[in-house]
């Protein structure tokens, strides 16, 4: 499902605009960035979770030329599963 997919499904299923569907998506969306940019965790009970995890820098390899490099620290996103969307997954799966 792309972001175009998502506009278009909310807009048939509240019976509102489509570009009434794209703002609020995209909303959310934005409000969701500034939260994980200010360090803060989204919770969806049932769906998943977001954090920001730290990463270390360290001394890599480009594997091209074998020559060392120092890697960065960095955080990155990331989204941990709900029990209740695994299992939905899960179950459909199983169907199939």
């Amino acid at each position: 499902m792309t972001k175009s997919d998502l506009f278009a499904a909310l807009a048939v299923r509240s019976s509102i605009s489509s570009s009434l569907a794209e703002q609020l998506v995209n909303s959310i969306f934005d409000s969701m960035a500034d939260a994980l940019v200010a360090g803060e965790k989204i919770e969806l009970r049932g769906f998943g979770t977001f954090t920001v995890r730290s990463y270390d820098g360290y001394t890599g390899r480009n594997p091209r030329t074998g020559e060392t490099v120092e890697v960065a620290p960095k955080k990155l996103p990331f989204f941990k599963v709900g029990k209740e969307l695994k299992e939905l997954v899960d179950r459909e799966r199983n169907v199939a």
